[in-house]
């Protein structure tokens, strides 16, 4: 039997119509196979710092794995880094759960808790994954678009209209990959004083870039006390202590919300490695100084990056917090996958169309990338802009 033979009966799932892998993912392994031939290509499209992480925390995951860290975490995730995060949040560890990434927390509050037709509102642009997670759990993601003219945020009065009697959770993200905006506390009470008068809609507040805020940053269980009791906090480790591969993010939320989830992550990859979570655990209670040295190094490189793409004539808005912008594609170009498409073709530099978060128009560039290759970067997006 041929292989062609072999995969003739293969049949995808329903529940994968029109999921692919992910936009910024195929961009970037695009970009990683051009310089594998030789080509010269910059990728400014990759959410992750370039920051080392912490020896300290390097140096607790040797140890944990020599002291015999080795065997089957809690499912929920360890005590001691269950307890230091709960003590940081205010809360019970039973509040807590820990995952493999912030990725898996939200899959998992959206398995445990969406039936079928089931709504969850989130904000255009959006993190990539964010409809793609709604529809695998079976709910339906209903998109309200938050243009650059009004901050890229959601208004009380776009949420009020939106609210339906199937509506089960709001997904806000702030600081927000793709734009970086950041919602103010005033901003959040508002959100929230509709939200009172809808006891059915939960809250997820994806607040992974909480340490790269460059404004005050105020999380939505601050800013809106009373809705604590049905709000989700998604966080972790990855973007503040660079430390994207060790796959360690966690959820805060009501005991019985935490309890459900954690039988769903329990029937797909039990708990988060054991090494990742002594290493977490080690970046949590260790020195938080890198935190604003960090902060300060990207606000740098974000002031660079606006500066150069407007000279460029790129109409882009300053971020306030994350480490991206999200500058409108040129009135030359038909459309920004067009554009981004002649970035990587005609100048070697790897950027996201906005396409892939749901808003047309517009591209992400991430500048969690050294100062050379950002100044090279932009030089060249500057000049491929000029010819078009």
């Amino acid at each position: 039997m041929t292989i062609q033979n072999s995969l003739s009966g293969f049949r995808r799932a329903g529940r994968l119509d029109g999921i692919e892998l992910s936009e910024i993912v195929q961009i970037s392994e695009r970009a990683a196979q051009l310089r594998a031939q030789g080509l010269d290509v910059i990728a400014l499209s990759t959410g992750e710092p370039d920051f080392p992480t912490p020896p300290h925390v390097v140096e607790a995951a040797h140890k944990a794995a020599l002291d015999g860290q080795t065997r089957y975490p809690a499912t929920a995730g360890t005590p001691a880094l269950r307890s230091a995060i709960a003590e940081q949040a205010g809360v019970e560890p039973a509040q807590v759960i820990v995952s493999t990434g912030a990725k898996q927390v939200l899959a998992g509050a959206f398995l445990a808790t969406l039936d079928s037709s089931d709504e969850v509102i989130t904000t255009a642009p959006f993190w990539t994954s964010y409809a793609d997670m709604v529809k695998l759990a079976g709910g339906v993601p209903v998109v309200l678009d938050c243009p650059r003219e009004q901050g890229f945020k959601l208004t009380p009065e776009q949420l009020d209209a939106a609210i339906t009697p199937r509506t089960r959770w709001l997904l806000l993200n702030t600081p927000s990959n793709p734009t970086g905006a950041v919602y103010t506390e005033s901003e959040l009470r508002a959100l929230g004083d509709v939200l009172e008068q809808h006891p059915q809609v939960w809250v997820i507040s994806d607040e992974i870039y909480q340490h790269l805020a460059y404004v005050p940053f105020t999380p939505f269980v601050q800013a809106v006390p009373a809705l604590a009791d049905r709000t989700l906090t998604v966080n972790g480790v990855s973007k503040a202590y660079s430390m994207t591969g060790w796959r360690i993010g966690w959820g805060i939320g009501p005991a019985p919300l935490i309890k459900a989830m954690a039988a769903v992550q329990g029937q797909i990859t039990s708990g988060a490695c054991s090494i990742a979570q002594a290493a977490a655990l080690a970046a949590l209670a260790g020195p938080q100084n890198l935190l604003a040295e960090r902060r300060e190094a990207m606000r740098a490189r974000r002031d660079l990056v606006v500066a150069s793409l407007n000279a460029a004539g790129l109409d882009c808005a300053v971020p306030d917090g994350a480490f991206y912008v999200f500058p409108r594609t040129p009135a030359a170009m038909p459309s920004d996958p067009e554009f981004c498409r002649h970035l990587l073709d005609h100048a070697g530099v790897a950027v996201v169309p906005g396409r892939a978060f749901g808003m047309l128009g517009h591209f992400r560039l991430s500048f969690a990338y050294d100062t050379d290759s950002l100044t090279q970067g932009l030089r060249r997006i500057a000049d491929a802009a000029a010819k078009l």
